[in-house]
């Protein structure tokens, strides 16, 4: 990676975690100041709703966090070892419980009539997607490791062959 592709990544990240912090800062207590104006039928949804936002939130801050780490450790060239292994888990979970909170909002409005049954289906297949996008991730993980033990051979047979010479 280039030292301007890094640079513009990384200004891109912080951006978006930035704007994370605003999203828990100022927008989650806006949402639960709306929220308080419910109907009684519907006052049940205020707190999961806002749990489940406040969670999503985090989730997207630490997968941001982890891209960090991993852009960092391609900066340095130490990207194919097995600290990367760390990070890459760390993003697979994040979009694992991503799914779990889209599907729990889903859930959540599936009851009475706060919102279409289409709407329900549309946020059901929302959570499809992020459990694609997390098993993207693996796949990604499995040709790392590929990489990874690619390198380590590469590295031993260098050894072997600086021995012979």
């Amino acid at each position: 990676m280039g030292k301007l592709t890094v640079l513009a990544l990384r200004a891109v990240l912080a951006t978006l975690f930035a704007g994370s912090v605003f999203v828990e800062a100022v927008m989650v207590p806006l949402l639960a100041a709306d929220l308080d104006g419910l109907a009684p039928e519907y006052a049940y949804l205020r707190t999961p709703l806002l749990v489940i936002t406040v969670l999503g939130v985090v989730a997207a801050q630490v997968v941001l966090v982890s891209v960090w780490r991993l852009v960092t450790m391609v900066r340095r060239g130490t990207v194919f070892s097995h600290a990367a292994f760390r990070y890459v888990d760390v993003i697979t979970g994040a979009f694992a419980a991503g799914t779990a909170l889209v599907f729990a909002f889903a859930v959540v409005l599936a009851p009475g009539e706060a919102v279409a049954p289409g709407v329900v289906l549309l946020i059901c297949g929302a959570s499809l997607a992020v459990l694609g996008v997390a098993l993207i991730v693996l796949v990604l993980r499995m040709l790392l490791a590929q990489a990874v033990e690619r390198d380590v051979e590469a590295t031993r047979m260098r050894a072997e062959l600086s021995e012979v010479i």
